[in-house]
């Protein structure tokens, strides 16, 4: 079994995908426009509108609610893309800092308020 994608229900897809566009640099397939998908070597984040899973009635997720869940990005500088990154966030939780297993992270939520982890490992 693979882990194919992680999926992040939203009620504005074109607001996420471009947050998550200038956050990877990837560009995002748009199949539908309810639909997008930003495929790394590792993995596909994708987004979708709340009409993606209005069949599942009162079970489907809600947009905008996650507690529990940190999207992360494996990055090779961390103080390089949050410089990058600075001007497009608007809640940066914790600055680049170093963890005391050795991992250095940046976190900040995105638009929907999700939490995102861009994080290098230390060098071996």
């Amino acid at each position: 079994m693979d882990l194919a994608s992680l999926r992040i229900i939203t009620h504005d897809v074109d607001r996420l995908t471009r947050f998550y566009e200038a956050v990877t640099g990837v560009t995002a397939t748009r199949p539908a426009p309810v639909f997008a998908e930003l495929r790394t070597s590792t993995g596909t984040l994708a987004i979708a509108s709340t009409a993606t899973v209005a069949t599942l009635g009162t079970d489907a997720p809600r947009p905008a609610t996650n507690n529990s869940i940190i999207i992360e990005f494996l990055v090779t500088d961390v103080d390089a893309e949050f410089a990058r990154l600075h001007d497009l966030l608007d809640d940066v939780v914790l600055r680049p800092t170093t963890m005391p297993w050795g991992n250095r992270s940046t976190l900040f939520r995105d638009p929907d308020g999700n939490l995102v982890n861009l994080f290098s490992r230390p060098a071996p």
